[in-house]
């Protein structure tokens, strides 16, 4: 009886992640995931079922760790409108920094999968979703803190806040400078005080 394969499925997940990110969904085959992860092809398939399924993995992983990473970004700020600022400012930076991927493995996969995959586009929704309810929540909070106005119309200011950070994240895949990038996150920062 063979021995089961031993690996770090985070590590192998990162991995995928990486490739999937670097090469898109239809140019990434096994032979690059296995070169990747280091896992034979039937390990990968063993533990993934198949490459949509990786993928799909890769996704939850990426946007899991982009939930945690917005959640503490916001508890961390010293009030939740220096949060959302910082959520910002956060995306300008990545979108700026040459050493950066500059795009986003969630808007790259929307932009190649939306019409071919109801799966993908379901999943990428639901973290993109869960990104701007977090932003409303803190506007909100903000708004009840007295550190934003009133008047403001919490739903439609998170929705064009994401917007806009997602547009950053396509415009990052022009390698636009940093005077182009601060130049949008200054209008936004502008517009919520």
């Amino acid at each position: 009886m063979a021995r089961p394969v031993e690996y770090n499925r985070e590590e192998v997940v990162e991995k995928a992640m990486q490739t999937f990110w670097k090469k898109g969904y239809h140019a990434t085959s096994i032979a690059d995931l296995v070169e990747a992860t280091g896992l034979n092809p039937g390990s990968i398939y063993a533990a993934f079922k198949s490459k949509e399924n990786f993928f799909i993995t890769t996704i939850d992983y990426y946007g899991e760790k982009g939930i945690i990473a917005v959640q503490r970004m916001l508890i961390e700020s010293p009030s939740f409108l220096e949060g959302v600022r910082a959520f910002i400012q956060r995306i300008e930076e990545d979108v700026a920094d040459p050493g950066s991927k500059r795009s986003c493995f969630l808007v790259n996969t929307l932009l190649e999968l939306s019409s071919q995959s109801e799966t993908a586009r379901q999943r990428v929704k639901r973290y993109l979703d869960l990104i701007e309810n977090l932003i409303r929540h803190a506007l909100e909070m903000a708004q009840q803190n007295g550190e934003l106005s009133a008047m403001l119309d919490t739903a439609s200011l998170a929705a064009f806040i994401m917007c806009t950070v997602w547009g950053l994240r396509v415009l990052g895949g022009t390698l636009p400078s940093r005077e182009r990038t601060q130049m949008v996150t200054s209008h936004l920062l502008a517009m919520i005080g």
